[in-house]
C-alpha cells in the first residue's frame, strides 16, 4: 500500500459522498463534481496498482 492507494481511495470516497448529497439536494453541479472526483480515485488507484505490480 502506498501513498497513491490512500490519497486515491480517499478521492474515490469523497466523491461518492458528493455525488450522494448532489443527488439527495437535486445539485447537479455537484453531483457531476462528485462523479469526477470518483473517476479520478478509481484512476489514481488503478494507477497506484500498476506501480505495484511493477516494483515487484
Amino acid at each position: 500500500m502506498n501513498k497513491d492507494r490512500i490519497v486515491g481511495a480517499a478521492r474515490e470516497a469523497k466523491g461518492d459522498l458528493e455525488e450522494g448529497v448532489g443527488k439527495g439536494l437535486g445539485d447537479a453541479k455537484l453531483t457531476a463534481e462528485g462523479k469526477a472526483d470518483k473517476t479520478e480515485g478509481k484512476v489514481q488507484n488503478a494507477f497506484a496498482g500498476l506501480k505495484d505490480t511493477l516494483k515487484r
